[in-house]
């Protein structure tokens, strides 16, 4: 039996029903599945081999799933089974979004809002922080010999001082995603649902929101808007801390790219991902505004 044949047989709730199963496309990390029994659709994620080593734990990612649930932004948690690491979450009808659909009018102010009562919620299990993630990302590659971009190493004294400046006014940590790109928000016409709670941890909501206009490649009055609807006003210090952690979304996501592009068996090119976030991450570095966004952190 597969894995998704043994987690469906160890549902009580759902023995001597009628049930389908049906894989679902999409996904950089696990298999997706809608499985409908007696009519009635679940949604089923099963994590796929070695993600363990991508820093996810699957105990604080079952406690933040089942918060932001009760916060009313993410699908509730209706089985755990922690021996398979599955959950089984209510099935969200609306649309995946994409990159393109989150950057209609209207849409930054929507995500904001979301975001907004997902951190309003009940504080997560662990904490999450981007720094030293990308220590530990670093570190695997160095002991696995996985190819890393050209000049990382180099640039992590740059790294290394945006974390001085970040820490010498820190704001107040909230439960946090922390990887919210498009496929992540889901509209049902009426709100953005946000799912995926993998890396979820308290954290500070600049990076929150940096992150995901860097996922949206937001132009700058995008970025004013989440800011606005999420803090009620974008002043240059709110803007300059998204900024710099739009830089570590893709210092930090980029090295994940590069250890998927050495471990995972999905159809993708997760190396080509890895370039690409590298090169913006040093385009902002060498830009003229970055001197500017790190003095209006450390004011």
């Amino acid at each position: 039996m597969s894995v998704i044949e043994q987690v469906v047989a160890q549902i009580d709730d759902w023995k001597g029903k009628e049930i389908s199963i049906h894989h679902l496309s999409g996904g950089l990390t696990n298999t997706n599945f809608k499985v409908e029994v007696d009519g009635t659709s679940y949604f089923v994620r099963v994590p796929g081999e070695g993600t363990e080593l991508l820093a996810i734990d699957r105990n604080n990612e079952y406690h933040s799933a089942r918060a932001a649930g009760q916060a009313g932004v993410g699908p509730k948690v209706l089985y755990h089974l922690p021996e398979y690491s599955v959950m089984v979450l209510e099935f969200l009808q609306g649309t995946t979004m994409s990159k393109e659909s989150l950057n209609a009018a209207g849409m930054p102010n929507r995500m904001a809002d979301s975001i907004k009562r997902l951190h309003a919620g009940e504080r997560f299990l662990l904490d999450f922080n981007m720094f030293r993630l990308t220590e530990y990302y670093l570190s695997l590659c160095k002991e696995r010999n996985i190819l890393i971009p050209n000049g990382y190493l180099e640039r992590m004294k740059i790294v290394n001082e945006i974390e001085k400046a970040m820490t010498l006014h820190p704001i107040e940590t909230v439960p946090c995603n922390n990887d919210l790109l498009a496929e992540n928000y889901i509209d049902d016409g009426k709100q953005l649902w946000l799912i995926d709670y993998e890396y979820s941890g308290n954290n500070d909501p600049t990076f929150e929101l940096g992150n995901t206009c860097q996922e949206m490649q937001f132009n700058d009055e995008q970025i004013k808007e989440v800011c606005s609807t999420y803090f009620g006003e974008a002043t240059p210090a709110l803007i300059a801390r998204m900024k710099l952690n739009m830089i570590m979304s893709d210092v930090g996501w980029g090295l994940w790219a590069a250890i998927q592009a050495s471990i995972s068996t999905i159809d993708f090119d997760f190396w080509g991902w890895a370039i690409e976030r590298w090169g913006r991450a040093v385009e902002k570095m060498d830009s003229a505004e970055f001197s500017l966004w790190m003095e209006e952190v450390a004011k």
